[in-house]
């Protein structure tokens, strides 16, 4: 699946940052309620055990919906390289979501 290759490359691109990240799933190809994963994420954002956190599914539209009902957390879907600095810049966003089906590969990087 293209999403899971995203977050592959996103993790892998992160711990060449050295940025520690925690892998949260999926772990095989097998088909499955991707907001499960994000009800993970933004629980802990949420809670403050994790400063920040990064979202990726197909579109991203469904894991920024769920992102976004947790309170603190304000997640942003974004599809280029100004709307993800404009997430941080103007509106203090603090869970990056990213459509691993829609986003483009070179812009990933820059992130």
């Amino acid at each position: 699946m293209q999403d899971s290759n995203s977050r592959r490359r996103s993790r892998a691109l992160l711990l060449s940052l050295g940025i520690e990240s925690i892998d949260f799933g999926t772990f095989n190809e097998d088909s499955v309620d991707y907001p499960d994963y994000g009800i993970l994420v933004a629980e802990k954002v949420s809670r403050g055990d994790l400063e920040r956190g990064i979202l990726i599914c197909g579109t991203g539209i469904g894991m920024s919906i769920v992102a976004n009902k947790f309170p603190r957390v304000r997640a942003a879907l974004v599809h280029d390289l100004y709307s993800s600095r404009c997430s941080r810049e103007h509106n203090d966003a603090n869970v990056l979501v990213i459509g691993g089906r829609v986003a483009e590969k070179t812009w990933q990087k820059r992130l």
